[in-house]
């Protein structure tokens, strides 16, 4: 995708920087740009890191509901991958997950990939179980 493709108006990532790396040659495709699917399971990771936090457990991967690949990350860039939670369900937890490149020896810094991602919290013995409530959320008004 070239540099000049479509971009939202976002000039600021939203959510909490979950996970930070570098991009890498051995991460680059033939045409010289990070994989996609590099890219995607940084997003994966960072789902699953601020899914484990709100869950007090562990979390899998049920579904990547959208993601949509906005600008190439280039050798040399840091990927930024901020999480937001958008919904709690009884057993899932849904992220809204915005990937940022901050450029190569600059402090550019563009939105190359956003997605959703659910993840669903399990047991010892690997079955779904629920998410418990949040400690940190205002208790219900009686």
């Amino acid at each position: 995708m070239p540099d000049d493709a479509p971009q939202t108006n976002e000039t600021q990532p939203r959510g909490e920087l979950t996970v930070r790396i570098l991009a890498m040659p051995a991460d680059a495709n033939a045409a010289g740009d990070i994989f996609g699917g590099w890219v995607m399971s940084q997003m994966d990771l960072a789902a699953g890191i601020r899914g484990a936090e709100r869950a007090r457990g562990r979390v899998v991967t049920m579904a990547v509901n959208t993601l949509v690949f906005r600008r190439p990350v280039h050798v040399g860039d840091t990927l930024c991958v901020y999480t937001r939670l958008e919904k709690v369900g009884r057993t899932s937890i849904t992220l809204a997950i915005e990937a940022w490149a901050r450029r190569y020896l600059t402090m550019e810094r563009v939105k190359v990939t956003e997605g959703t991602f659910v993840m669903v919290a399990l047991d010892d013995d690997a079955q779904p179980t629920p998410v418990p409530p949040d400690p940190l959320a205002a208790p219900p008004i009686a």
